[in-house]
C-alpha cells in the first residue's frame, strides 16, 4: 500500500502536460494544451489537457480524468501502478513491500503477464553480458552488426541460451507459474507435462509498449537450420498485441515529436541500426504488414512519415501497400529506396553514419513521384497499362482526405504523367465518390448490425460544449435542409431546456471560480450592512435557494447540491481532482468538460487589431449576478408559460381569475428582473 502521504507528494510534483505529452503531440493554445485523442482516431484535435486544474478532457469521446487516470486508462495499469510510474518519472521514493506468495496468486493474468516478462527481458539482458555462451555467441553477434554495448543497453537487448528448459527452470524457481509461463509465450507446453523454451538459442530483441514496459520478444535465430524460422515473435496475449504495436516506439517517441518526423523501417535490427547511426526517429511493425492501429500510434507524435524499404521488389510492393495505408489515415508521406541488396543496417555498415543520414537526406522523394516513377517503368508504350497506372495514382490521390493536398497531387500527378489535369480531376471525383459510397454501405450495414428498438435505447447525457463539429457533407447537409423534421441538437435542447445555457453558465461559474472571492453587500445580526469578500459559490448558492430555484438538467443540480452540501457544511469545495476521480462517469466527463476552457480569445485582437478583450475574471461580479438574474427570468418565462396554459385549459370561473392572478404577479415580477438585467448590461 501507498499511504496518502506519498501520494499527496506525487499528486503535488505531477505536471500533467508533461505526463500525457510522452504519449500525445500536444501544442499549446491559451491557457490548455491540444492534441488528437490517444483513445479513439479523429484527424481533428479535439483532446484538452488543462495544467491549472491537472485534468485532462476529449470532447470527441468523452474521456476524462486527471495524470493518474490518463495513465491507467492508457497504459491499461492499476492504481497502485500508475502512481508508481509517476513516483519513478519525479523521483519521489516509494517503499517496496516484498510480495508474499498469496499476493502473487492473487495478481491478476495482465499483472502477472507484465512482471514475467520484465524478468525475462532481465534475465536475458544478463546471459547477454554475464554467461560464457551468452557473450560468445549473443554479444559477438550484435558487435559484428557494428552495435556498441551502448545501444545495446538502450534497446535491453538480450540472448536465450541453446538449452531445452533453461529459462524456464530459472522461472519456476523464482515462483513464475506454468500458466503465466505459457500465456506470456515464453515457454511452450506439451502434453504430458513436457516443455520447452519457444526462444532457445536465438538474440533477444524486447518490445517495449510506448511508456517502456516490456510486452513481448522477438528472437532471431544465428544457427544455419534451414527448418528453423528466420524470427520467432511473441504469440498475442492480454497484453501483446504485434498489430497494435511498434518495435523501437518507446525509444523513438521523444525523437518522433521533437524532429516532428517518423521513419519507419521493415526489421527490427534496421531500427536499432538506425539509432546507432544517430537517425532515432525511427520504428518498425512488429513482424506484421503494417496496420491501421500502428499508423494512429505514429499519429500522436507526427503526421509526417518516410517510409524506407528494401530496393527490391518485395520492398517495393510493400512500399506501395504502406503508402496507401498512410495516406487513408492522413498522414504525410515520403519514401526512401535503397539500392537494391541494401538494407538501413546494411548500408549503415559499409558506408557508415554520415553517409547514411546524407543518403536519406538526398533520396527522399514526394509518395506520388516514387510511385508514378515506379508504375510507369515499362509501359510507356502500352497505352492500357498507363490508363491503368493512372487510375491506381488516382484512387491513392482520392484516400486523401485533405481537398487541398489532393489538388496539389493532382498538379504533379497532370505533370508527370504529361496529363491533362481535368482529366484527371474528373477521375478524382468519381474515385472520391466511389469511396464515399462504399463508406456509406459499410456505416449502413454497421448500424443495421447493432441497431437497437427505441424502447431498449439507454438515455443519453445531455450533450456538453466543446469544439464545433465538422461541417457534414455537402450532399447529407442538402438533404437534411431539405427536411421539414430537421433540427439542429442546439434546437432540440433549446425546445426541451429552456434555461439550458443559463443553467451550464452557472455551474461553470461554480466549477472554475467558486473559490474565487468577490465583494459583496452583507448585513450582520443587528442590521448593519458592510462589504465582505466572499466566495463565488456562496453567492450563488445563496441566490439559489433563498430563491427556491431549481436546474432542469438533472446532471446541473447533481454537481450544484454538491457545491451546496459542501458551502453549508463548511468543507473545501469540489475541485478538478474530486471530479476526475469520481466514480460516476457521466458526472466525471461531464464536470470537467466544463472545467476545460476549449476557446481561448487570440492574442490578434489586441496586437493587430487593437482590441482589448476583458477577462472572465475581470467581470465575474457582473457575470454571477447577470447568470442569476437570466436564470429567474428564464424560470419566471416557464412558469407564466405553464399558467397560460392552464388558463386556456380551465373552465372553473373562480379558479381561472386565482390563476389571473398569479398571471399577473408573475408577469410583475418578471418585468422589476428585467429591470434589474438592463441596469446590470448597462
Amino acid at each position: 500500500m501507498i499511504n496518502k502521504e506519498t501520494i499527496q507528494r506525487i499528486m503535488d510534483a505531477t505536471r500533467i502536460e508533461e505526463v500525457i505529452g510522452e504519449f500525445v503531440s500536444l501544442k499549446k493554445r491559451g491557457a490548455n494544451h491540444i492534441g488528437c485523442c490517444p483513445f479513439h482516431n479523429e484527424k481533428t484535435p479535439s483532446f484538452y489537457v488543462s495544467p491549472s486544474k491537472g485534468i485532462y478532457k476529449c470532447f470527441g469521446c468523452g474521456k476524462s480524468g486527471n495524470a493518474v487516470g490518463f495513465i491507467m486508462d492508457h497504459e491499461h495499469y492499476t492504481y497502485p501502478e500508475a502512481l508508481r510510474y509517476l513516483a519513478n518519472k519525479y523521483n519521489i521514493p516509494i517503499e517496496e513491500e516484498r510480495m508474499t506468495e498469496e499476493q502473487k496468486e492473487r495478481q491478476t493474468e495482465r499483472d502477472g503477464l507484465f512482471h514475467v516478462t520484465e524478468f525475462a527481458q532481465k534475465y536475458f539482458a544478463d546471459i547477454l553480458h554475464n554467461d560464457e555462451m551468452g557473450q560468445a555467441i549473443g554479444l559477438s553477434y550484435f558487435h559484428q552488426r557494428g552495435l556498441s554495448d551502448e545501444i545495446i543497453n538502450t534497446f535491453g537487448l538480450g540472448y536465450c541460451l541453446d538449452e531445452w528448459r533453461n529459462f524456464t527452470d530459472h522461472a519456476r524457481r523464482n515462483g513464475y507459474s506454468d500458466e503465466v509461463l505459457e500465456k506470456s509465450g515464453l515457454t511452450i507446453f506439451k502434453e504430458e507435462g513436457k516443455c520447452y523454451d519457444r526462444f532457445r538459442g536465438r538474440v533477444m530483441f524486447p518490445i517495449y509498449s510506448i511508456s517502456g514496459r516490456v510486452l513481448g520478444f522477438s528472437g532471431r535465430i544465428l544457427s544455419s537450420e534451414k527448418q528453423a524460422a528466420k524470427y520467432v515473435n511473441s504469440p498475442d496475449s492480454e497484453i501483446y498485441d504485434k498489430s497494435h504495436t511498434l518495435y523501437g516506439i518507446y525509444q523513438a517517441r521523444n525523437a518522433i515529436s521533437k524532429e516532428d518526423k517518423c521513419y519507419l523501417v521493415e526489421g527490427n535490427v534496421d531500427v536499432v541500426s538506425m539509432h546507432q547511426s544517430g537517425v532515432c526517429n525511427t520504428v518498425a511493425s512488429c513482424g506484421t504488414s503494417l496496420t491501421v492501429e500502428q499508423i494512429r500510434l505514429i499519429k500522436r507524435f507526427t503526421p509526417n512519415v518516410t517510409v524506407l524499404y528494401d530496393g527490391d521488389k518485395a520492398g517495393i510492393k510493400a512500399a506501395l501497400r504502406a503508402v496507401n495505408l498512410l495516406f487513408e489515415e492522413g498522414m504525410h508521406v515520403r519514401v526512401v529506396l535503397f539500392p537494391d541488396g541494401e538494407d538501413p543496417d546494411s548500408y549503415a555498415q559499409k558506408y557508415g553514419s554520415f553517409q547514411l543520414q546524407e543518403y536519406l537526406r538526398t533520396h527522399e522523394e514526394n509518395f506520388l513521384a516514387f510511385k508514378t516513377r515506379v508504375l510507369l517503368d515499362d509501359v510507356e508504350q502500352d497505352p492500357i497499362r498507363k490508363s491503368e497506372v493512372l487510375k491506381e495514382i488516382v484512387n491513392t490521390i482520392a484516400l486523401v482526405p485533405d481537398r487541398i493536398e489532393q489538388q496539389d497531387y493532382i498538379r504533379l500527378a497532370s505533370s508527370k504523367l504529361r496529363m491533362n489535369e481535368q482529366v484527371l480531376l474528373q477521375e478524382l471525383g468519381k474515385a472520391i465518390n466511389l469511396n464515399l459510397i462504399k463508406s456509406r454501405k459499410e456505416e449502413a450495414r454497421q448500424q443495421s448490425q447493432s441497431s437497437t428498438p427505441a424502447s431498449a435505447t439507454p438515455q443519453q447525457p445531455l450533450p456538453t460544449d466543446g469544439p464545433p463539429p465538422l461541417e457534414p457533407d455537402p450532399d447529407d447537409y442538402e438533404l437534411m435542409r431539405q427536411s421539414s423534421s430537421y433540427r439542429s441538437p442546439e434546437q432540440i435542447l433549446a425546445a426541451e431546456h429552456p434555461a439550458e445555457a443559463q443553467e451550464k453558465k452557472i455551474v461553470r461559474l461554480l466549477l472554475n471560480y467558486g473559490n474565487k472571492e468577490i465583494p459583496q453587500e452583507v448585513v450582520d445580526d443587528e442590521g448593519n450592512t458592510f462589504v465582505a469578500n466572499l466566495p463565488i459559490a456562496n453567492i450563488i448558492v445563496d441566490e439559489i435557494v433563498s430563491n427556491e430555484l431549481h436546474f432542469d438538467n438533472p446532471l446541473y443540480q447533481q454537481i450544484f447540491d454538491l457545491f451546496r452540501k459542501a458551502v453549508e457544511d463548511e468543507q473545501p469545495l469540489p475541485d478538478a481532482n474530486f471530479f476526475a476521480t469520481n466514480s460516476d462517469t457521466i458526472l466525471r466527463n461531464n464536470a470537467l468538460s466544463l472545467m476545460v476552457e476549449s476557446y481561448t480569445v487570440s492574442d490578434l485582437w489586441l496586437t493587430e487589431k487593437h482590441i482589448s478583450v476583458p477577462s472572465i475574471e475581470s467581470r465575474l461580479y457582473k457575470d454571477v449576478e447577470e447568470s442569476i438574474l437570466v436564470l429567474k427570468q428564464k424560470k419566471i418565462e416557464q412558469k407564466i408559460e405553464a399558467l397560460s396554459y392552464k388558463m386556456r385549459e380551465c373552465k372553473d370561473e373562480e379558479e381561472s381569475l386565482i390563476l389571473l392572478a398569479e398571471h399577473s404577479q408573475l408577469v410583475n415580477l418578471r418585468q422589476a428582473v428585467c429591470q434589474q438585467l438592463r441596469r446590470v448590461i448597462v
